[in-house]
C-alpha cells in the first residue's frame, strides 16, 4: 500500500503515435479515482515523425515529479531499443515490459548503422534484470481489432504484475471515460490479452 513516504515510479517510453500519453493519462486518472496523489511529467520530440516520447508517473508520496536514476518501479517500453535506452532507470527489481515489434528509425541507413537484433535485446536484459516481460504486442493489438490498441495490450501487461498498485477494474473504468466508446469492446480485449500474457508467464 502507498503512502506519503513510498511512491511508485512507472517510466513510459516509445514513439510518437503510439498512444504513449493517452496511456499515462488513463493510469493517472485510475490512481486519483482510488484516492492517490499522482504526478505527471512527458518528455516528447517530433512525435508525428515518429520522434521519442516518454512520461514519467508518480504514484503516491513523492517530492519530485522526475524519477531518479535506477528508481522506476516497472518500465513501459512500447518499443525494444526504447527499453535499453530507459535502462538508467531500473535497477535489479524494476518490471521491464516492452514491445517485441521494433521501429526501425530511417536515419540509420544514413549512418550505415544497424538496429540491434530483438532477441539480442531480451537476452541481454533477461541476464542483468530479474522481471522482464516481452510482449508481442502489435500482433496480439491486431487480434483484438486493430493496431491502435497497442497501448491497451501493454497497458494490460503492466497490470498484471503483482506490485501494481491499481485494480483492473479503476484502469478500465479510466479507459473507458477516456477513449471512444464504439473502441471500448477493442480496447478491453486488448487489456485481457496483455493481462493474461504476463498472469501465465
Amino acid at each position: 500500500m502507498l503512502n506519503e513516504e513510498n511512491s511508485y515510479n512507472i517510466y513510459i517510453c516509445g514513439v510518437g503515435g503510439q498512444g504513449i500519453i493517452k496511456t499515462s493519462v488513463i493510469i493517472g486518472e485510475a490512481a486519483m479515482n482510488e484516492g492517490y496523489d499522482v504526478v505527471m511529467s512527458e518528455i516528447h520530440g517530433m512525435s508525428q515523425r515518429g520522434g521519442v516520447v516518454s512520461t514519467e508517473l508518480r504514484i503516491g508520496g513523492y517530492k519530485s515529479s522526475i524519477i531518479g536514476k535506477f528508481k522506476s518501479d516497472i518500465i513501459l517500453a512500447f518499443e525494444p531499443s526504447e527499453a535499453v535506452r530507459a535502462l538508467d532507470k531500473a535497477n535489479k527489481n524494476t518490471k521491464i515490459i516492452f514491445n517485441t515489434s521494433p521501429i526501425i528509425p530511417s536515419t540509420l541507413n544514413q549512418f550505415n548503422q544497424t538496429y540491434p537484433s530483438v532477441g539480442n535485446i531480451t537476452e541481454s536484459l533477461n541476464e542483468n534484470y530479474g522481471s522482464v516481460y516481452p510482449v508481442e504486442g502489435e500482433k496480439l493489438a491486431i487480434e483484438s481489432g486493430s493496431i491502435l490498441s497497442l497501448n491497451m495490450v501493454l497497458l494490460g501487461a503492466a497490470i498484471a504484475n503483482d506490485t501494481f498498485p491499481l485494480s483492473k477494474e479503476s484502469i478500465i473504468k479510466s479507459m473507458k471515460n477516456n477513449l471512444n466508446s464504439k473502441f471500448h469492446n477493442m480496447n478491453l480485449d486488448a487489456i485481457e490479452k496483455g493481462y493474461n500474457i504476463v498472469k501465465s508467464s
